[in-house]
């Protein structure tokens, strides 16, 4: 399933990307943008609800509801239970 958030996101990077290649004339920009959507779209046809709870959680960051951790990146894992 295509998220819209995906859709859109993709639609206007597609436009942005395509608009570089016409002026560079490079194509690797092309393929790198298709590569990291190759990883986006395996990424949502493998967990959907993990996707739509990733697209919602940043929604609330943008709006500011909701706060980025706060600290050094191994204090943050470890009290979320992950080892590093």
């Amino acid at each position: 399933m295509v998220l819209p958030q995906d859709r859109e996101a993709f639609d206007a990077g597609l436009k942005a990307v395509l608009d570089d290649v016409r002026v560079s004339l490079d194509l690797g920009v092309l393929s790198a943008f298709v590569h990291r959507w190759w990883i986006s779209a395996c990424d949502s046809v493998k967990d959907p609800e993990g996707r739509r709870q990733m697209h919602s959680r940043a929604e609330r960051a943008l709006a500011g509801q909701e706060g980025s951790p706060r600290g050094p990146w191994r204090e943050v894992l470890a009290a979320r239970g992950i080892d590093v």
